[in-house]
């Protein structure tokens, strides 16, 4: 009875993890690494040779250019993912939601438990692609150790307005449009591939703006040493934004769902 109420809600959905985990865990070590060999090794070796290529990606190889990137691109997959269906499950088709506010939980702390979940579930899928990344020298480095955390807080900053928003809906008609309009747009264009100075001007301001741009940001820096301070809290302070108000929106759609 002395855990945190927001523990105990986190320890359900922990819980249930702990029943497929070990597929889970797999999946975010191969598959990460698939793509590694495929896009920084095989596509790497064709940009290397371009002649502006180390101009172009500021002295690194295409490979610890992309590498980093993927921390913090996965993250976001897996975290918008679990924002949406998953939430809408727990309203909709499981009611586990209901159940939890059933007990002594209030609907914040079943908000809340559900952020935290989020965020253990980025640290999970971002340690995976850490793991890879130190399967190779030219990205094995002890700046791994902050680029996880940056990666998961990436997650956070897309989970929890998604969150907010999955609350509110009454079909999952909405999620595919967000798959295909917002998040594989970000995933190609926000710096993970390639520098956002290639893009047009209007799209390199927009790609400045979003979350991805910042993570990628972080994680790259850290992963290769190049982060300043200053520049590393203006992007922690963009992301721990999102996420805080997100997180404050969820509370507010989970009491008027939940009291429904």
């Amino acid at each position: 009875m002395g855990t945190p109420a927001t523990v105990r809600a986190w320890e359900s959905h922990f819980t249930l993890y702990r029943t497929i985990w070990k597929s889970n865990m797999l999946g975010a070590f191969l598959q990460p690494l698939l793509y590694l060999v495929g896009m920084g090794l095989g596509v790497g070796a064709l940009v290397d040779r371009g002649d502006n290529a180390e101009n172009l990606l500021d002295g690194l190889t295409y490979f610890q250019f992309l590498a980093p990137g993927l921390l913090a691109t996965t993250a976001m997959m897996v975290c918008t993912n679990e924002a949406m269906w998953p939430v809408m499950g727990g309203f909709k088709w499981m009611r586990g939601f209901h159940a939890q506010a059933a007990s002594p939980l209030s609907p914040g702390e079943v908000a809340g438990g559900l952020a935290l979940w989020h965020a253990t579930k980025g640290l999970i899928s971002v340690t995976g692609v850490a793991a890879v990344l130190a399967l190779f020298a030219e990205t094995r480095s002890f700046g791994l150790l902050l680029a996880v955390p940056f990666g998961a807080l990436t997650g956070v900053a897309f989970a929890a307005p998604l969150t907010a928003w999955s609350a509110t809906r009454e079909s999952d008609n909405s999620f595919p449009a967000i798959n295909r309009f917002i998040i594989m747009p970000l995933f190609l264009f926000g710096g993970a591939f390639y520098p956002i100075s290639q893009l047009p001007n209007w799209m390199e301001s927009i790609a400045k703006v979003t979350p991805l741009w910042h993570g990628v940001e972080l994680c790259r820096g850290a992963v290769h040493g190049r982060l300043g301070v200053g520049e590393a809290l203006v992007h922690i302070a963009v992301l721990v934004s999102l996420a805080l108000v997100g997180w404050l929106a969820a509370r507010i759609t989970f009491a008027r769902k939940l009291a429904a």
